[in-house]
C-alpha cells in the first residue's frame, strides 16, 4: 500500500504496519455503532478501516494531498467515510462536527505526529465540542505526562491544562517496530473521557495559561519565585498562595490545577 509513496518528514509520518493495533484502538476507544468518529491523520487507512467497521460514520482529515487518492481508492464505495484534505489546525471543529455528525455522539481517534501532539490536543479540548472520548497514540514519554497526577515527577503544564476537561488513562504501549518507518522511541495509546462540562473555568484564559507555563518552567523554583516572572508583586503573590492554603515554599508540580486557576484569577483581577 505504501509503494511509490514518499513519506514526508515535515508531517512526522510513521504508519502502522498491521491491523492488530488499530483493531485494539477501535475496540478500546469507547466507539459504539451510533457514534460518529473524527480521525486525524488517517495516513494509509489502517486505523480508518477499523473505525468504519465500529462507527456509524467516520470523517478522516488528512493533511497530505498525496494520500487522498490512495485513501479514496482503498475505500471506494464506502458510504460510512468522508475524507477531507486539510490541516486539522485550520479547521473549525464546531462547524465540522455540526455539519458532518448532526446529533451523533462524536469520538476522536488519531495517531498523532509527535511534533504537534500538544497543539492538536489543546485545539480539541478548547474547541467547545462535546466529544465523548478522545483516543490518541502519542510518544510514550508524553503519555506518561498526560496520565500523571499532581505531585508526581511527570506532572506538568499540559497535564494541568487538560485535567479540567477530561479524565485520562493509558490503554497500552506500542513498540517502535510496529511502524514504518520505525520512530526512535516507543508509543502509547491514551484515552480521554470528557466531562460534560469543564471542572473549572478561569476568569481569563491567557492569564491561566501564563500561570501554568510559569509554574512549570523551572521546576526547582518555588511557585512564588516562578510566578514572579508574570506578576512581580511578591507580597501580593504570597497572599494569593496563602489564600489557597499552600505553603510559601510550594513548587508548581505540587499544586492542583484548580488552585493554580484560583491564583490566576486573583492575578487577573489585580492586573
Amino acid at each position: 500500500m505504501s509503494e511509490g509513496f514518499t513519506k514526508k518528514k515535515k508531517y512526522g509520518q510513521n504508519f502502522l504496519t498491521s491491523d492488530r493495533i488499530p483493531a485494539r484502538i477501535a475496540a478500546e476507544s469507547g466507539i459504539t455503532p451510533e457514534c460518529g468518529v473524527l480521525e486525524i491523520g488517517p495516513g494509509l487507512g489502517v486505523l480508518t478501516a477499523q473505525l468504519i467497521s465500529a462507527a456509524k460514520k467516520t470523517v478522516a482529515v488528512e493533511i497530505d494531498g498525496e494520500l487522498i487518492p490512495r485513501l479514496e481508492a482503498r475505500f471506494a464505495g464506502c458510504d460510512g467515510l468522508t475524507l477531507i484534505h486539510a490541516d486539522i489546525m485550520d479547521i473549525d471543529l464546531k462547524h465540522l462536527t455540526e455539519e458532518q455528525f448532526s446529533e451523533m455522539p462524536v469520538c476522536v481517534c488519531a495517531n498523532l505526529p509527535y511534533y504537534i501532539t500538544t497543539p492538536i490536543l489543546m485545539k480539541l479540548f478548547e474547541s467547545g465540542v462535546k466529544f465523548r472520548t478522545i483516543t490518541v497514540m502519542v510518544q510514550k514519554e508524553v503519555a506518561k505526562r498526560l496520565c500523571s497526577r499532581c505531585g508526581s515527577p511527570d506532572y506538568g503544564s499540559i497535564t494541568a491544562a487538560i485535567s479540567r476537561y477530561a479524565s485520562v488513562r493509558k490503554l497500552f504501549d506500542v513498540k517502535a517496530g510496529s511502524f514504518s518507518p520505525p520512530p526512535k522511541v516507543d508509543s502509547a495509546v491514551v484515552r480521554f473521557d470528557l466531562y460534560k462540562e469543564p471542572l473549572f473555568s478561569p476568569a481569563d484564559e491567557r492569564t491561566y495559561t501564563a500561570v501554568l507555563r510559569a509554574a512549570f518552567a523551572q521546576r526547582r523554583k518555588t511557585l512564588l519565585n516562578s510566578l514572579g516572572a508574570i506578576f512581580p508583586d511578591k507580597d501580593a503573590l504570597k497572599e494569593m498562595i496563602a489564600a489557597e492554603n499552600l505553603k510559601a515554599d510550594v513548587r508548581g508540580e505540587a499544586v492542583p490545577p484548580e488552585k493554580l486557576c484560583n491564583i490566576a484569577d486573583r492575578i487577573y483581577s489585580v492586573k
